[in-house]
C-alpha cells in the first residue's frame, strides 16, 4: 500500500507546521448530494405531472439558488454555533485552571492515564503538556468534552456546501436547457451518473469500495427521485 505522506524528520515536522483546518468533505458531500436529488427530485414531478420543460427549468434553476443558499446559510449558522461552544469550553477551562490548578492537572493526569501512560512517564507527560496552557486545554477539550480542538470555519463550510449544491444540481436541469430529444431519459442517466460519482469520490476518505459507496448514493437519489415521481404523476390530468 502506498502511503500518502512521507515520514522523514523534516516531512513530520512540515506537516506538522502547518495551521489545522477542519475538513470540508462533509459539507461537499452533503451539499452535492442534496443539490442533485432535489433538484431531479423537482425535474421527476414536474414531468411526472405532465408539465412543460419551461416549468421545470423555472422550477429547476428556482431550488438549486434558493434551496443551495438555504442550505449554505444553515450550514454557515450550525458551523458558527459549533465554533462559538468550543470557544465557550476554551474560555471555561481558561477559568477553572486559573482558578483550580491542581483539580486541573488532575484531570489531564486522569486522562492521559486512561491513554495508556503510568509511572513516572505519566508524571512527566502531565507537567510537559501543563506547562504549555494551550496544549493543556487542546487535550481537555478532546478528553473531557469530546470535542475537536480546531475552530471551524463557517464562510468556508458555507461556500463549499452552496459549490456543490449549484455544480450537482445543475446536472439534471442541462439537457431540458438545451432542448434536447428526450430531455427527461438523459436528465435520468446524467443524473444517476452524478449520484454515483458523488459516492465513488466519497469513498476516497473512507474504506468502502468505490463500486459499493457509488452504489449506495445511487439508491439514495434513486429512492428520492421514484417517491417525486410518482407523487407528480398523481397529479397529473392528461393534458
Amino acid at each position: 500500500m502506498k502511503l500518502n505522506h512521507g515520514h522523514s524528520a523534516e516531512e513530520i515536522a512540515e506537516r506538522l507546521a502547518k495551521p489545522a483546518q477542519a475538513s470540508r468533505l462533509s459539507d461537499s458531500v452533503y451539499g452535492a448530494i442534496d443539490g442533485a436529488v432535489t433538484t431531479f427530485a423537482i425535474v421527476a414531478g414536474v414531468k411526472g405531472a405532465g408539465l412543460s420543460p419551461s416549468v421545470i427549468i423555472a422550477l429547476g434553476f428556482a431550488n438549486v439558488l434558493a434551496d443551495g443558499f438555504s442550505m449554505a446559510a444553515s450550514n454557515y449558522s450550525g458551523t458558527k454555533a459549533a465554533r462559538d461552544d468550543l470557544r465557550r469550553l476554551r474560555a471555561i477551562e481558561e477559568e477553572h485552571i486559573a482558578l483550580e490548578p491542581e483539580g486541573e492537572r488532575e484531570e489531564l493526569r486522569q486522562i492521559l492515564q486512561s491513554k495508556g501512560l503510568e509511572g513516572r512517564v505519566l508524571t512527566e507527560a502531565t507537567a510537559a503538556i501543563a506547562a504549555k496552557p494551550k496544549a493543556w486545554i487542546d487535550m481537555m477539550l478532546v478528553g473531557e468534552y469530546g470535542v475537536s480542538p480546531v475552530d471551524p470555519n463557517p464562510m468556508r463550510a458555507a461556500v463549499a456546501t452552496f459549490v456543490a449544491f449549484l455544480a450537482a444540481g445543475l446536472v439534471p436541469l442541462v439537457p431540458f436547457i438545451f432542448g434536447l430529444a428526450s430531455a427527461f431519459s438523459i436528465s435520468v442517466v446524467v443524473t444517476a451518473c452524478v449520484f454515483f460519482t458523488i459516492g465513488a469520490l466519497k469513498s476516497r476518505w473512507s474504506l468502502t469500495p468505490w463500486w459499493k459507496s457509488g452504489t449506495e448514493t445511487l439508491l439514495i437519489g434513486g429512492v428520492a427521485a421514484t417517491i417525486a415521481f410518482f407523487v407528480g404523476s398523481l397529479f397529473n390530468t392528461g393534458g
